[in-house]
């Protein structure tokens, strides 16, 4: 057998592992950011271009269905231009589509939230495959990081983006806009990964592992799996609760009396609490057989939550605020990591990656939309915060079945 040839000089500097693992956190860092840049600022949008509560939630409820969609597209994409190329492309498409979302029309705002959701979508499904595919014997660990990375990034965009609107004398479009340079960043760090994908330093060789990249022969499609169903119910399910959130909690505490600016504050101090489950959850779980346990932690700390804002919203806000982020946190990192630890090799995290993100996120942006129009409709909050907790209840049952110790 030939032995492996390796990269030399500046390729070879290229090529060390700690780079991989910075564009990977500089990526993950963009995953969220352009959705949580908006919730605060939901007020200021509407106000601007005369929506109503339902029109409103398009604002989020766009950017997620083309999570769903840009899903259904990843898989293909990386195996026919690599997931480097796909991953560099998504960043350039988000920043683009952060840029589009300020122009003054509302077709673009709606048509930026397009570009976005569609490039958040190539990041998410490719992201476990990578991670299966460069660091098999890491993988739980690698997946605490770049959840954490993806919430801390949502979490510094939703503390800022209202002190940014300030900043730039209450344009709430330049706040939108400044965070295409963290895209831009991230794409800089793809760029040598790409040039070294291109001239033959496959990932192996980057990482120090030798990774099958082809699925067993005989291997059937997960779209015909109940084990893959189950996990991309549990993401769908999640996902819908968060987004809910991102979406509608200043609006909930403004609506009960609470200042516009603590509000912001308390959004994010829930996405920073996130990270905390973020991190811990699928560390825990990569040392598990059975994640059961933790299924039953991140969904009781979310229907607390939900049941807080429910009961007492601006009094407990702080309270709510962190049992939601917890459970928030925990469960994305946990859906994540079923996709890895379900999947037997990279090829089938790829593919169960694309199914969950597809339905999953499909089905998670009937959240923000539907928890809108019911307000509209029903002049409170009581009922679409009624409407989630069974989502909770629901979800338990899906996460309970995918956390068994099976594969796909």
């Amino acid at each position: 057998m030939r032995a492996e040839k390796r990269p030399s000089g500046r390729r070879a500097w290229f090529a060390h592992p700690l780079l991989l693992i910075a564009a990977i956190v500089l990526a993950s860092l963009n995953m969220r950011a352009a959705l949580a840049s908006v919730a605060p600022l939901v007020g200021e949008i509407a106000a601007e271009f005369g929506l109503s509560s339902t029109a409103s939630s398009l604002l989020t409820s766009v950017p997620v269905l083309f999570l769903g969609a840009g899903a259904l597209v990843a898989p293909w994409l990386g195996r026919r231009l690599g997931v480097e190329a796909v991953l560099l492309g998504a960043l350039v498409l988000l920043g683009a589509g952060i840029l589009v979302r300020v122009l003054p029309s509302v077709y673009a705002l709606y048509g930026g939230g397009v570009l976005v959701g569609t490039a958040i979508a190539l990041l998410n499904v490719l992201m476990p495959g990578l991670i299966k595919r460069d660091f098999p014997d890491r993988a739980a660990s690698m997946t605490s990081l770049y959840t954490g990375a993806m919430i801390a990034g949502a979490t510094v965009v939703a503390a800022a983006s209202v002190p940014l609107e300030e900043a730039f004398d209450g344009s709430w479009e330049a706040s939108l806009a400044f965070w295409s340079l963290l895209a831009a960043l991230a794409a800089t760090a793809w760029l040598p990964q790409v040039l070294l994908a291109k001239g033959g330093a496959r990932q192996g060789s980057r990482t120090g592992h030798g990774v099958r990249t082809t699925a067993a022969p005989g291997t059937r499609s997960v779209w015909r799996s109940a084990l893959a169903w189950q996990v991309t119910l549990f993401m769908g399910l999640q996902s819908l609760w968060t987004y809910v959130l991102i979406a509608w909690m200043p609006t909930i505490f403004t609506d009960h009396g609470m200042s516009r600016s603590t509000a912001g504050v308390i959004f994010a101090f829930n996405n920073l609490t996130q990270v905390a489950g973020a991190f811990a959850v699928p560390l825990l779980a990569g040392r598990m057989r059975s994640q059961r346990p933790l299924v039953v932690l991140v969904t009781t700390l979310v229907a607390a939550g939900y049941a807080g804002l429910l009961t007492a919203p601006v009094q407990g806000a702080w309270l709510w605020s962190a049992l939601l982020g917890v459970g928030q946190g925990g469960a994305v990192g946990l859906a994540l990591t079923l996709i890895v630890l379900r999947a037997g090799d990279a090829v089938t995290a790829s593919r169960l990656s694309g199914m969950a993100q597809t339905v999953g996120y499909l089905l998670a942006a009937a959240g923000p939309l539907a928890a809108g129009a019911v307000h509209q409709a029903t002049g409170s909050w009581t009922v679409p915060i009624a409407l989630v907790l069974c989502v909770c209840a629901a979800a338990l049952g899906v996460g309970l079945l995918a956390a068994r110790d099976r594969k796909v």
